[in-house]
């Protein structure tokens, strides 16, 4: 059986992509400069939490995701990021080829909401490969990709946040029901509002608890003189 081995070299934001895309750089290697005539693999990338450490912020901003931090140590498990096809044309020995990973700005994916909440430094990932080679110099054969060939990689948080910026240039993404969107286009159009920023706004302004009176306006009842011991009539 060919031994292969997987190396994420780098990774980019997609400026071209018609969605948030991003490219990894991926290096394979035949040992024994064997021939392979292609690769069918199936790429599942996973994000690694107990890789990297967390400021106060960051890890308050994780709260919804894995709990108290004094809960860290069972909760910080690995999530799901992404799982993609990939075809890998022929080569000898080695050779390297763009992995392909859309991605979601949907704050209601984990992936998603682990991105967000990372003011910098890098993300531990893991990719995990399997699939079908096809390889041999005098003939055809076909071979499984095994299940343990992996490469792990640490992406920059700043790749992330550029290719949401590309997309979405300071913006954030909410996914609500289609009632709920009902509800807000009908409150939009009494106020007359011009944006869904501007209907937010207006709806968070009425949701606001009355402020306390400041200090220098309270009512204050001045007693007069010789008159704290008196009885009421």
């Amino acid at each position: 059986m060919t031994e292969l081995a997987f190396t994420c070299t780098g990774v980019r934001a997609d400026r071209y992509a018609a969605g948030p895309t991003l490219v990894f750089r991926l290096r394979v290697t035949a040992a024994g400069n064997a021939r392979v005539h292609a690769l069918a693999l199936r790429c599942q990338i996973r994000i690694e939490p107990s890789g990297r450490g967390y400021e106060p912020e960051e890890a308050q901003a994780l709260t919804d995701l894995f709990g108290e931090r004094s809960r860290w140590g069972r909760t910080l498990q690995p999530l799901q990021f992404a799982q993609v096809p990939l075809m890998v044309p022929g080569f000898t020995g080695e050779t390297e080829t763009d992995l392909v990973v859309p991605c979601t700005y949907d704050m209601d994916v984990a992936a998603g909401r682990y991105f967000d909440a990372l003011a910098g430094g890098e993300v531990p990932l893991l990719m995990l490969f399997s699939g079908t080679a096809f390889t041999g110099t005098g003939g055809f054969r076909v071979e499984p990709v095994p299940w343990d060939r992996e490469a792990a990689f640490r992406m920059p948080v700043a790749v992330w946040r550029e290719m949401v910026e590309q997309h979405f240039p300071g913006c954030g993404w909410i996914r609500l029901s289609r009632d709920t969107m009902d509800d807000l286009l009908a409150f939009r159009s009494r106020r007359a509002l011009a944006s869904w920023e501007a209907t937010l706004g207006a709806l968070l302004a009425a949701a606001e608890p009355p402020r306390p009176p400041r200090p220098d306006r309270v009512l204050t009842r001045t007693v007069p003189p010789g008159a704290a011991g008196r009885k009421a009539p």
